[in-house]
């Protein structure tokens, strides 16, 4: 049997101190570029992977990030979840994910008690527990380094990284007015997400721009397929339908291309449907959807990435904002 391959042979092939392979290890200062190079090399040639308990002993940390979620949308959890263990990876950490779904009142004990049991270095905090005020003063009397993802409120809590939801669907619902629709309806998202709130927001004030923001049909959705196709049902059998619906997520604007379809109702033809995300199933219902691309993946990896760096005692940024782009596909058309 082959014996497991140890930092000091990393340091010995690399012809330098322990001490040395562990700040490369931990991406930490003072090791010049030729040295680290040298120790990478070492790392791949040998095949090493760091023993995390050994790591946690030398350094006082776990060398483990947290990220923390309750969300019933299983496309956006997936790209955010992605994110952040592609950048934990890249910085040899270990992410810990832990659901926080229909909790409810017992969501700040449940994400403490996961702190005490894995003794994560960090958490990245997603939405809606971004905006927690219990959780995030919890947060902030432990002194745990966190990394806040889309929160209602950037003034507080540490670092966060954002995107536009206002302007995003602003610009939606615009590319919808220029295809000539003016009965707009529209399926507002999870009523506790602040991100549901924004997007509400942005289609309102895009309509009222417009001159047509009166007695437009709104239905409330929950930010998962079931509650996407009930209010899809709901205003497609309206006397006077919409002629195009814009859904606050991917998940309940394919909930309304099924309701449509059950309903005999062709998209794009007499329906046009848009939504926001742009996650999996955006390219797989069909017709694929107009969308919104929130970069979910590559805020995620941010977040990690600034978490790290406050674990390892570097400045972040207060505010780290990506930008969105409307991806046009085969759900929307002209206004019949």
């Amino acid at each position: 049997m082959m014996a497991r391959t140890t930092i000091d042979d990393v340091a010995a092939a690399a012809g330098v101190s322990i001490k040395t392979v562990s700040r490369v290890l931990n991406d930490e200062p003072g090791v010049r570029t030729e040295t680290r190079g040298r120790v990478r090399e070492a790392i791949a040639s040998l095949s090493y992977r760091p023993s995390l308990p050994a790591r946690s002993l030398a350094g006082k940390r776990s060398n483990l990030i947290g990220l923390v979620y309750d969300n019933p949308s299983a496309n956006y959890v997936f790209d955010v979840q992605s994110g952040a263990m592609a950048r934990c990876r890249d910085a040899h950490l270990r992410l810990f994910i832990q659901s926080c779904n229909d909790l409810g009142g017992e969501t700040v004990e449940e994400v403490l008690a996961m702190i005490d049991q894995t003794h994560v270095d960090g958490l990245v905090v997603t939405p809606p527990l971004s905006s927690d005020a219990a959780l995030i003063s919890a947060l902030e009397e432990r002194r745990l380094p966190f990394v806040r993802l889309a929160p209602d409120d950037t003034s507080r809590g540490g670092p966060c990284v954002i995107m536009d939801d206002e302007a995003a669907a602003h610009d939606m619902t615009e590319h919808l007015l220029d295809l000539g629709h003016r009965r707009i309806g529209f399926v507002a998202g999870h009523p506790e997400h602040p991100s549901s709130r924004l997007r509400r927001q942005g289609y309102q004030a895009a309509l009222d721009a417009a001159g047509v923001g009166e007695n437009q049909p709104i239905e409330q959705g929950f930010n998962d397929t079931a509650s996407g196709y009930e209010a899809g049902r709901r205003l497609l059998s309206a006397s006077k339908r919409p002629t195009a619906i814009f859904a606050s997520n991917d998940d309940m604007a394919a909930g309304v291309v099924q309701a449509a379809h059950e309903l005999g109702i062709d998209v794009p033809r007499q329906l046009s449907v848009a939504g926001f995300d742009d996650s999996q199933i955006a390219a797989i219902v069909w017709p694929a959807l107009t969308t919104i691309r929130q970069p979910a993946y590559e805020m995620a990896f941010a977040a990690a990435g600034l978490l790290i760096d406050l674990v390892r005692d570097r400045p972040a940024p207060a505010v780290t904002e990506l930008a969105y782009t409307l991806v046009q596909r085969g759900s929307t058309a002209e206004a019949p």
